[in-house]
């Protein structure tokens, strides 16, 4: 091909790529980008509302430690902790320990003063003890400086002897415990007898509820060496209306008062299974839901379950009783736990707001309805709460007319339940006599006083 030629071509070609150029549609605009969605923050979480006015922020992102007792109200814990963490922000980790773990590991925290617990529940017979060695805080400037959050008139009396000693409270009111008969009203249709109102009715009538051939005993009681005999002595003891301490407080244990009192203790035994000089609170408790006893006298926390059908097979034949009394002296027996906060807790106020909170009238509802104890009047009176558990106006009497100090509340109460415990327990199994039994009590006694 010439050059001329192909000059020619591309020319052609040329023309014709511009006339379709020109030709073609123009392009269509292109479509407009939809409009942003206004910017928008999330919406907040709803902040939890604190129906006491007592939790605040303060401390959020703190840690507090409880040490709590394996009682029913530690599912009261279970149930309110995580709503407290929430309004607060404070982690709290609870350490749930039997009787004997919790004490040991309490004083070893104290005594060596490594703080891992910053709360610890204190049984009512700990408080001189912790108070002596100011082991937990004396919250006395503490309640009077947050009084009006407290509604102090609202406790019971006798709850502030859940740790109170001396001038200080070294524990705050928790769970109250009523000393209470319990018993099985079909069992007593049966033998023709009413609920017993003194010490000399409850030993007739636990004689005509005993038959051995059907396997049933007219009442249960704790006979173990330690401390689960000397509780139940010591309890009989208050309630015949004797006392094992003088007006001043001193020893008084040999006394002729406390001599009838120990053998009417043991006589109850002859109403009771042959083994029950070896019980404990768990078997009392095994042979009553079992149906081997017709019934017992025990703390009032344990009512709830002894009426859940889930527990006891006879739950909608069993009743609550004032506990039988042996004169007009006589007291109902009182005891329970408070909760105190370590001496050397880094988190004081924190755990002093936790405590305020647990033990107010606005969470009391929650706390008995998770199986805590009551320790407010208002808790105890309210219709719907006393609709749902119709033995609280028994409580309130029991608490009403209650004595704290039945089991004394001094530093020595641990070693004094030791020898009590020892020496009822050998006179119950034929060891030693009533007489001789009182009289080393009494000796051990002013020797641990010292």
């Amino acid at each position: 091909m010439s050059l001329q030629k192909f000059r020619a071509i591309l020319g052609v070609m040329g023309a014709t790529a511009l006339t379709l150029a020109a030709c073609a549609a123009p392009p269509a605009a292109a479509p407009a980008a939809p409009a942003a969605p206004a910017a928008t923050e999330p919406a907040a979480p709803a902040q939890p509302t604190d129906p006491t006015g007592i939790v605040t922020r303060e401390f959020a992102g703190s840690k507090l430690t409880l040490a709590a007792q394996t009682d029913q109200f530690v599912e009261a814990f279970r149930a309110l902790i995580p709503k407290f963490e929430e309004l607060s922000g404070i982690d709290v980790t609870m350490d749930e320990l039997g009787y004997v773990d919790l004490r040991q590991k309490a004083t070893a925290d104290f005594v060596g003063k490594t703080a891992n617990y910053d709360l610890i529940t204190v049984d009512i017979v700990w408080s001189g003890e912790y108070g002596q060695n100011k082991w937990t805080v004396d919250l006395k400037p503490l309640i009077e400086r947050d009084k009006a959050q407290l509604a102090l008139d609202d406790i019971l009396p006798v709850m502030w002897t859940l740790g109170s000693w001396g001038e200080g409270q070294w524990a705050y009111p928790l769970a109250g415990y009523a000393n209470v008969l319990n018993y099985r009203t079909d069992l007593f249709e049966e033998a023709g007898v009413s609920v017993p109102k003194t010490l000399a009715e409850l030993q007739e009538v636990a004689t005509k509820l005993s038959r051995p051939d059907k396997g049933v005993w007219g009442i249960g009681l704790l006979g173990a060496k330690g401390p689960a005999v000397a509780q139940d002595f010591m309890a009989y003891v208050q309630q015949y209306g004797s006392s094992l301490l003088d007006e001043n407080g001193k020893p008084a244990i040999d006394t002729e008062a406390n001599l009838k009192a120990l053998e009417g203790f043991k006589a109850l035994f002859e109403a009771a299974p042959p083994d029950a000089t070896g019980w404990w609170w768990g078997d009392r408790n095994d042979a009553f839901s079992s149906g081997k006893i017709a019934m017992m006298l025990n703390w009032s926390t344990a009512i709830k379950n002894h009426k859940n059908p889930d527990l006891n097979p006879f739950a909608e034949k069993i009743e609550t009783a004032f506990s039988p009394l042996g004169t007009e002296a006589g007291k109902y027996g009182f005891g329970g736990w408070g909760i105190g906060i370590n001496a050397d807790s880094k988190n004081k106020e924190a755990a002093w707001m936790f405590i305020k909170w647990i033990t107010s009238p606005p969470i009391q509802k929650e706390w008995v309805d998770n199986n805590g104890s009551p320790i407010r009047r208002s808790t105890l009176t309210d219709p719907e709460l006393v609709k749902k558990y119709p033995w609280f106006p028994i409580l309130l009497e029991s608490y009403e007319k209650g004595d704290g100090d039945y089991r004394p509340r001094q530093p020595w109460y641990s070693k004094m339940e030791d020898v009590i415990g020892t020496e009822v327990n050998a006179y119950l199994v034929g060891q030693i006599d009533a007489k001789t039994a009182l009289a080393n009590m009494q000796k051990a006694a002013l020797d641990i006083i010292k």
